[in-house]
């Protein structure tokens, strides 16, 4: 199932304008414009967003105003709605709000990171998923989706199954001191952490009982005899 979905999410030739739209919004890799004007040549209503886009590469304005036989507007002379921080945020999350399952999983997969910000909160457990497959996602957003109450155990689950971020100790600590991850997940954890991290978590009364009773029991056996 995942690796359908991954596949979707590369037939960029087959995602909706409305989702091209945001994916260019959030935009933060160059390589992002040319990957959507060369598959979408056939389809003159997203190389027209890549026109009217101030932040489209000069390379891809020439390729797509040839396609289209219209000369290529002038950074200068293209004009982009000025909006505060708070503005742009609160109309991206109404677009992405309008958006079907299906698009919001391609934004997952492919968006930049104020998007994957919004759908980490979404409400079907399956997009907030597959923004952890975002090749982009950065371990610190990674930390932070560990330390998050509100996620869904499933996510908590699927980052301590990939080795890379559990290198990162500050994903691991956030993993053991977030008390909504499972215990089956958090003890075994606990072996990993320092000691003046055990020392505080010995007395976290947010964490469960077994929890802190292994990090005792850790605490007493690294204690010099």
């Amino acid at each position: 199932m995942a690796d359908d979905r991954i596949l979707i999410g590369f037939q960029m030739s087959s995602v909706s304008k409305e989702t091209i739209e945001l994916l260019l919004e959030d935009a933060q890799d160059p390589s992002l414009y040319e990957e959507v004007a060369k598959t979408n040549v056939n389809r003159p209503e997203i190389l027209a967003l890549l026109l009217e886009n101030p932040d489209t590469p000069d390379e891809v304005l020439h390729f797509v105003s040839g396609i289209l036989r219209v000369p290529a507007k002038k950074k200068t002379e293209i004009v982009r709605a000025r909006k505060t921080s708070e503005e742009r945020s609160e109309s991206m999350l109404q677009k992405v709000q309008k958006l079907s399952v299906a698009e919001r999983i391609h934004l997952a997969l492919k968006g930049g990171k104020e998007v994957r910000t919004i759908l980490l909160r979404d409400p079907n457990k399956e997009v907030s998923l597959t923004v952890l497959e975002n090749p982009k996602i950065t371990e610190t957003e990674v930390e932070l989706v560990a330390r998050s109450r509100s996620i869904s155990d499933e996510a908590l689950r699927k980052i301590t199954k990939k080795r890379e971020w559990m290198k990162n100790y500050s994903i691991t600590l956030a993993l053991v001191t977030n008390p909504k991850t499972p215990p089956g997940i958090a003890i075994p954890l606990v072996s990993d952490l320092k000691t003046r991290d055990l020392s505080l978590l010995e007395k976290n009364k947010n964490v469960t009982e077994g929890i802190r009773a292994t990090a005792k029991k850790l605490l007493r056996a690294r204690r010099p005899h």
